[in-house]
């Protein structure tokens, strides 16, 4: 069936992506088949969602524009498809059947909703098996960051998964075209984390660490985190770090250290 006609919504973040072979290769990161249960969000016009059905993988498209509904339940009627429309920040996976490491997430996000989708399938969400999104370049970028370059964005995300470029794709191959080029990342979430009080300890630690651009970390943590700034330099020859170092270059490993010295 041809393309659903759809003009974008500005208010959505929609950018519809236009050419097959990038929607091929987002599926083939993915490495969809038969036996796999996908979780599409925003399937628009429904061209991610013609290549992840013709794998005959079970598929929940959770779509917002309730313009494209009936016209998206009216194409994917098979019984393996299933059209939601809703707002995929209110979506409900344990209801749908989404189980801890038993689906995989695919998506042409809105721009304006990625860290927020991130945020909410880390903290809330049974965990996927894997995710692959398209995303701002510029983000993508800051998520896979390594030292010096790290930032919270990415250490937030590193903490809860492993995270890939896969490829660029240029704003062309959208429509409409957005103002800057994106990125097809993968995410594969891991399986453990630290326990509750500990994992806390460590992003308040983060914030704290990251309250002030371009400090030194030491008078970051001094100010924000509640520590006595000439206790600091003790603290920080424990676990290895220069005491002039700044957070954008500490590893997460090396977040973790000293989030577990401060701890004792």
């Amino acid at each position: 069936m041809s393309a659903v006609k759809l003009y974008a919504k500005k208010s959505l973040g929609q950018n519809f992506l236009i050419n097959p072979r990038i929607v091929e290769k987002i599926v083939e990161a993915a490495a969809v088949s038969a036996e796999d249960t996908v979780l599409e969000v925003g399937p628009g016009t429904g061209n991610l969602t013609r290549a992840l059905a013709a794998t005959g993988a079970r598929v929940i498209a959770v779509e917002k524009d309730r313009r494209v509904i009936e016209d998206l339940q009216a194409e994917f009627s098979a019984a393996q498809i299933e059209i939601i429309e809703g707002d995929i920040l209110e979506f409900d996976p344990a209801a749908n059947g989404l189980q801890d490491g038993g689906y995989k997430i695919v998506a042409n996000l809105p721009y304006y909703i990625t860290s927020h989708f991130l945020r909410t399938v880390f903290e809330k969400w049974p965990r996927p098996s894997l995710m692959i999104l398209m995303v701002q370049k510029e983000v993508a970028r800051r998520i896979t960051a390594k030292p010096p370059r790290m930032n919270l964005l990415a250490l937030s995300v590193q903490y809860y998964a492993d995270p890939k470029i896969i490829a660029p794709v240029r704003a062309g191959n959208f429509r409409p075209m957005p103002n800057v080029d994106s990125a097809i990342i993968s995410l594969r979430p891991k399986a453990e984390r630290l326990k509750p009080a500990e994992e806390e300890m460590l992003f308040k630690l983060l914030r704290a660490g990251f309250s002030g651009k371009r400090k030194q970390l030491v008078n970051n943590l001094a100010k924000n985190f509640g520590m006595m700034k000439d206790d600091l330099p003790k603290l920080f020859a424990e676990t290895g770090l220069k005491p002039d170092i700044r957070a954008e270059n500490l590893s997460l490993s090396q977040w973790m250290e000293l989030s577990k010295h401060i701890k004792k």
